[in-house]
């Protein structure tokens, strides 16, 4: 009877070719998921830009104890402030639906003209700043697209009384040819002007086209024509002081807005103009112990 060796058994070779099979296919299934890992992976990481880096405004709001009867800030409060010089009369209007739908979205969209210069055409974004955490509303800005990479953007911490907003600000000018002093272009020329140069951020913020398609909406919101004083005081070479007749809240006669403003570049500076304009305008009578905001009451009476 032939020895038949185990080697060669057909039980034994079955096993062999199924032990070869299976390294095969593991080594397949390996070189596969290599070859995945390689064309999923970013070939550098990815990194989101920087915070904007704003620069600052003091607003102080005065009272009518400021104004002289011409409406006009009295000799001891320019003194007190460091202005100087005659006043520069500047028009501007906000545009917006009557239901306000771009402020509602923090956007709002400016047209200004300054005597003798071209027009300004001003599309602002603002977030507010809660409790004075300045970098907790940056963070929020990067989130949505506002961060140092975007040059088409200034941002600035506006300091008032008792509150702080962040403003992204898009500039843009407009030929100021035909239109003498602070003279405004009718309502459907400016606002034809303002969709024409409509930039991207908020042409799309909520929906494609929803910025040009909510401006066409948009009416005129004033114009009010305000008188500016300017001057330098403590660290801040850009002091001014601007009078605002707008309409009263009864809807006959005119109030007087009066905006004490300080611009510098940096958070200390800012703080002690804060903190010494309150204290100086208290003392004289001066302050009023608020924040009026101008745009606000700009397109709620107009």
């Amino acid at each position: 009877m032939p020895i038949t060796r185990p080697g060669n058994l057909p039980g034994m070779a079955l096993t062999s070719f199924a032990r070869r099979s299976l390294t095969a296919s593991a080594i397949g299934a390996a070189a596969s998921l290599t070859v995945s890992l390689c064309v999923l992976a970013p070939a550098t990481p990815a990194f989101a830009a920087a915070n904007a880096v704003p620069d600052y405004e003091v607003k102080i709001d005065l009272t009518a104890a400021a104004l002289d009867s011409s409406h006009t800030p009295t000799s001891a409060v320019k003194a007190a402030f460091g202005i100087s010089g005659s006043a520069k009369a500047r028009s501007y209007e906000y545009f917006d639906t009557g239901a306000l739908d771009l402020n509602a979205q923090g956007w709002d969209v400016r047209l200004r003209h300054k005597s003798g210069s071209d027009f300004e055409e001003t599309y602002k974004k603002r977030f507010p700043i809660t409790n004075g955490d300045i970098d907790a509303a940056l963070d929020v800005a990067n989130d949505q697209g506002f961060d140092s990479s975007d040059t088409n953007y200034d941002a600035q911490v506006d300091w008032g009384y008792a509150k702080q907003t962040l403003s992204f600000s898009n500039d843009k000018s407009h030929s100021g040819s035909g239109y003498s002093g602070t003279s405004m272009p009718s309502a459907g020329t400016g606002r034809s002007w303002l969709v024409g140069e409509i930039p991207g951020k908020l042409e799309d913020w909520s929906a494609k086209n929803w910025g040009s398609d909510t401006l066409k909406a948009a009416t005129a919101h004033g114009p009010v024509t305000s008188q500016v004083w300017s001057g330098a005081w403590e660290s801040s070479d850009d002091a001014s002081i601007e009078v605002v007749p707008v309409k009263a809240a009864s809807g006959t006669g005119t109030e007087y807005v009066v905006e004490l403003s300080f611009k510098t570049d940096h958070y200390a500076d800012a703080a002690q103009l804060h903190a010494d304009a309150i204290a100086v305008a208290d003392a004289h009578g001066w302050l009023y112990h608020g924040d009026i905001l101008k745009t606000q009451l700009i397109l709620g009476r107009y």
